[in-house]
């Protein structure tokens, strides 16, 4: 009887986590967009808007003196491995830092920051309840499962992507998939009473009627191609947040600010994290020169902005990327282009964060699930080119946990 009053108790919390979460995405979107109307690049001239972006770098130094240090996803999943405690107080700095630099159009999305938040809130109900380890654990990757719902639409792909982005090497806290589905769900219902808020599910491409024996061959090409995009992105971070370690903490986001407002000047999608400009690349016929310098654009201003300090993650950029590149491959070559953007898109950011199965259905969705067998291709063909190639610092093996506890 104890044991099932137990049990009932914890999918009670499971529960109560994916609602606080999807509502808690369902706010931080929606401030966002707010923000975003009073300092994006839309509501500016281009040299205004350079000002804007050396004020927001400002912003964000002071208010990550006054608030303390906002942590970041990196953190988030060591704590997970290792039973961390949550501290709530890394929001009161993450929120009003990542909202301020987001909305004033930097080249990083809301993803990191927002799974941040609602993780914490697993985490910090976990702690107030007194569970275990792996309860907590189950907890907090119910929270991150409904932030990522509630941005994507898509709960299967998102409570996947929640468990894989802890390892390198797939989905191993398995015990956590069922509450993660319930927190996705729960995030995907508030995402559907919110649609008419302005928070839907990002993107839809033109729908693909058959799949053909060729296309695998395409999926594989992407795979290569998202590898050599994952790893120039990760070795460009690294050796950007070499250079910015030199200078001094509070100058770090004012140069960043004034980085990204200079690459503004050679592509105008170096700005924001590429939510809308999917929709532009999909929608239209973009030149190939365009495309291509659209792409390098995004990915320099992304590294950039990333190492300077400012609070944002890099999903949506590397899926702009790999639209941008997939519309230019596909002109360039003549081949289905919504499989090949799609494929570089779920290529390209698995390279990053090491989740296959999760990218894979998330990308997968916005077209059609038929379209699955090429972009799982480009998945795990980019998952095994990049073994070796490390963004998220503190994702690891399951087994080391458990041998060293």
């Amino acid at each position: 009887m104890l044991q099932a009053r137990t049990t009932r108790r914890f999918w009670l919390l499971v529960g109560a986590v994916g609602v606080a979460g999807g509502l808690t995405g369902a706010a931080y979107v929606v401030t966002l967009k707010a923000v975003s109307s009073l300092l994006g690049p839309d509501a500016w001239s281009r040299p205004a808007h350079l000002l804007v972006l050396v004020a927001a770098g400002c912003g964000i130094a002071a208010l990550t003196k006054v608030l303390g240090n906002p942590g970041d996803v990196e953190l988030l999943v060591n704590n997970i491995h290792v039973g961390g405690r949550s501290d709530l107080r890394d929001l009161r700095s993450l929120i009003p830092v990542s909202l301020l630099g987001i909305g004033a159009g930097s080249a990083i999305g809301p993803e990191a920051p927002l799974v941040q938040t609602t993780g914490e809130i697993g985490a910090w109900a976990a702690d107030r309840t007194n569970l275990t380890a792996v309860e907590a654990r189950t907890l907090t990757i119910t929270g991150m499962a409904a932030g990522f719902t509630v941005l994507f639409g898509a709960p299967i792909g998102s409570a996947i992507f929640a468990l894989e982005i802890l390892h390198r090497r797939g989905l191993q806290y398995y015990e956590a998939l069922m509450p993660a589905a319930v927190g996705s769900l729960a995030g995907y219902a508030i995402s559907m009473v919110t649609a008419h808020l302005g928070i839907t599910p990002i993107r839809r491409f033109p729908q693909v009627q058959a799949i053909r024996p060729s296309d695998l061959a395409v999926g594989f090409l992407a795979g290569v191609g998202g590898a050599l995009v994952a790893a120039a992105f990760t070795y460009l971070t690294h050796v950007l947040r070499l250079g910015f370690r030199r200078l001094p903490v509070p100058a770090r986001p004012v140069v960043g600010g004034l980085i990204l407002g200079g690459l503004a000047w050679v592509s105008p999608f170096a700005l924001t994290y590429g939510e809308g400009q999917i929709q532009t690349v999909v929608s239209g016929r973009l030149a190939v020169s365009v495309l291509l310098v659209a792409a390098v654009a995004k990915l320099a201003a992304s590294s950039t902005i990333v190492s300077a300090g400012w609070r944002g993650g890099f999903i949506i950029p590397l899926f702009f990327i790999g639209v941008a590149l997939g519309s230019a491959g596909g002109s360039a070559l003549g081949g289905d282009r919504v499989i090949l953007m799609l494929a570089l898109m779920a290529a390209a950011n698995v390279g990053v964060t090491k989740t296959p199965l999760g990218s894979c259905l998330i990308v997968a969705q916005m077209a059609g699930l038929r379209l699955l067998p090429p972009v799982l291709v480009a998945s795990l063909v980019s998952l095994l080119l990049t073994s070796r190639v490390s963004m998220i610092e503190t994702q690891r093996e399951r087994e080391s946990e458990d041998q060293r506890g």
